[in-house]
């Protein structure tokens, strides 16, 4: 209850939480004096030609049962929050509670990992069981966007093929993983021409990697693809620098054809990695971070057998 716009918040939650205390003991007090009715103690209500309503006091038992509930209200919320922006006499919070159980995970999980520490993503990649802690890590953190088997879908990644944005040797992924990534194609209709031009560009951009294109198209887009060569090179492969995917290949993280290349240069495309390293310690990144290299890895000594 810390997140106010201004302390008049905090006052008036505090102040209405104090009142609606004080009430239930007027309410009780009140309660606890009143004494049974003359005669036969009825409302006057009857039902059923004999059934009525009595107007009895409440059960001693059942109003201390409300008193006690009020006392223990009052002795938690001196103690918790809960009284507006008071942070209570024991200073407990839902994030410090978390960042002591934080600790105390990584201070028990540092002796697993100290012996990975040392270790070159090629050994980790060697060891079964510091690839099965990879292999949790990634799908506790990555595989709600790469999936489970790490293959992504569009606009997220495959992590099993050599196609990297941002480099795929182990240092190159320690980095992607602790700071994140954030690729930006900004719109670029304007600087090849619009209209047709972007058609044109498109089909080239498909005839670079030997996709199905239109040849007369692709031919008068060429030149028109020089504004997208600062990013993607002259020879379109791409420039891992700034993230700028090869387009020779057919590897297509936003969608393939003329429709979907067209759309991406009329409207850009602004991709995020989130950080991990306020989530993951250095250790576990090593690890997840072997785990993701070896899996382009052993795709590839796949394919080549």
């Amino acid at each position: 209850m810390s997140d106010f716009f201004n302390s008049g918040w905090s006052i008036f939650v505090a102040a209405v939480t104090i009142l609606g205390l004080v009430a239930c003991l007027a309410l009780l007090i009140i309660a606890s004096r009143r004494k049974v009715m003359a005669n036969d103690n009825t409302t006057g209500h009857v039902w059923d030609e004999d059934l009525r309503e009595l107007n009895n006091p409440l059960p001693r038992w059942w109003m201390w049962l409300f008193v006690i509930t009020v006392v223990f209200a009052a002795i938690y919320l001196a103690l918790y929050p809960g009284l507006g922006s008071s942070p209570g006499s024991l200073k407990w919070s839902s994030t410090g509670q978390w960042e002591a159980e934080q600790a105390k995970a990584k201070a028990a999980m540092e002796p697993i990992y100290a012996k990975y520490v040392a270790m070159s993503a090629e050994d980790l990649a060697k060891d079964a069981t510091a690839m099965g802690i990879g292999q949790r890590l990634f799908i506790n953190n990555c595989a709600q966007c790469h999936g489970s088997d790490a293959r992504g879908s569009k606009s997220f990644p495959n992590l099993t093929d050599t196609d990297w944005l941002w480099g795929g040797t182990p240092e190159a992924i320690v980095e992607t993983i602790t700071n994140g990534r954030q690729g930006n194609m900004p719109p670029m209709a304007a600087a090849v021409g619009g209209g047709e031009d972007v058609r044109n560009v498109a089909h080239y951009v498909l005839s670079l990697s030997d996709s199905a294109h239109n040849p007369v198209y692709a031919q008068l887009g060429k030149d028109k693809f020089a504004a997208c060569a600062a990013c993607h090179g002259p020879d379109g492969k791409g420039n891992q620098a700034l993230g700028a995917p090869n387009l020779t290949d057919k590897v297509w993280l936003h969608g393939w054809g003329e429709a979907a290349i067209a759309a991406m240069v009329n409207n850009g495309k602004v991709n995020v990695m989130p950080a991990q390293a306020k989530l993951l310690t250095k250790e576990q990144i090593h690890v997840l971070a072997a785990y993701v290299w070896q899996l382009s890895r052993n795709t590839t000594a796949v394919a080549s057998n």
